[in-house]
């Protein structure tokens, strides 16, 4: 019985084979999932190669981004995140700003200041910084709120301090507070990153009293790492303004010699490339758009940038 069975089995096949088809054959999933695999690998390669294109062409395309919208008007429910009423803002107030710690020793890359071609402020600063380097907290305080905001601050941090002030951390991979939680003056707090409305790892730092938000070069000396003094007096004719009390020329000097954009300033509408420029880098450096400054030197996307060459800047 066996052997008639293996038989007739035998003569299916040959039936199946000799028509020109072939049986199906039934096989474990390891084929489907190496399959998946490959899609996945695949996957990663093309990612690998987004990855790869010029680091110049990617800021380019990225570059006209709008800076971080004011998070206590926009986005939120007001009378969450801004308690005060503009009745209750002192026109003038003494703000103690010893016991303080700079939240990351990173150049400013980016000022306080209005963005003309966006219509609004900036208003905060932008500090370098590596992806996961440590945020620390400015002063003593408590943690008020941690979110994220997809279309600017990415993940951030808002701190509340003893002596009235407020400061904001955005752009973060990570928080390592949450919302009650006391902490002391250069406490980790986050991990810098790229999130939200971003060309590349930094932290936005903002300084606020009472929903103003003070310009933070008029409290910290960031080229020096330090305040300019022990107290900060909040004015609401001048805290947009930046304070400086380094000795005559020692600040401009150093800040010449640490970014070469500024040693324009005298020739504000012509810069020299020197050695390690971008088209990039130099548009950034003067609030503009890489393809507006091509635009202003009528260069086209394939012109390269030579060491020497003069760009307009208006």
């Amino acid at each position: 019985m066996i052997i008639l069975k293996k038989f007739i089995a035998a003569c299916i096949f040959s039936t199946f084979v000799a028509g020109g088809m072939t049986a199906q054959t039934i096989t474990s999933k390891s084929p489907h999932s190496d399959a998946h695999r490959q899609l996945l690998a695949n996957q990663a390669k093309s990612k690998d190669q987004i990855r790869l294109v010029e680091k110049n062409t990617f800021i380019d395309l990225i570059d006209d981004l709008e800076p971080e919208p004011d998070i206590y008007t926009e986005g939120w429910n007001s009378k969450a995140v801004n308690p005060f009423k503009e009745s209750d803002v002192p026109d003038s107030q003494i703000i103690d700003v010893t016991g303080y710690f700079m939240p990351v020793p990173g150049k400013v890359t980016s000022n306080y200041g209005y963005r003309k071609r966006f219509g609004r402020m900036h208003k905060g600063i932008d500090l370098a910084i590596r992806s996961n380097d440590t945020i620390y907290a400015a002063f003593d305080g408590k943690c008020r709120l941690t979110a994220y905001e997809r279309k600017g601050y990415g993940n951030y941090i808002i701190l509340r301090h003893p002596n009235g002030l407020e400061t904001v951390y955005g752009h973060l991979n990570k928080a390592l507070v949450k919302p009650d939680q006391v902490v002391k003056a250069g406490e980790p707090i986050g991990l810098g990153g790229s999130t939200g409305r971003s060309t590349g790892p930094h932290l936005h730092f903002e300084t606020r009293f009472m929903g103003y938000a003070i310009n933070p070069a008029a409290i910290f000396d960031f080229a020096n790492q330090t305040t300019h003094t022990d107290t900060y007096t909040f004015d609401k004719k001048t805290y947009t303004k930046p304070r400086n009390f380094a000795p005559a020329g020692t600040t401009l000097a150093k800040a010449e010699k640490e970014n070469p954009y500024r040693a324009a300033v005298s020739e504000k509408d012509i810069y020299t490339v020197k050695k390690g420029d971008t088209l990039s880098s130099i548009a950034k450096s003067y609030g503009m758009s890489a393809t507006t400054l091509r635009k202003i030197n009528e260069m086209s996307n394939s012109d390269v940038i030579k060491v020497g060459q003069i760009l307009k800047l208006k």
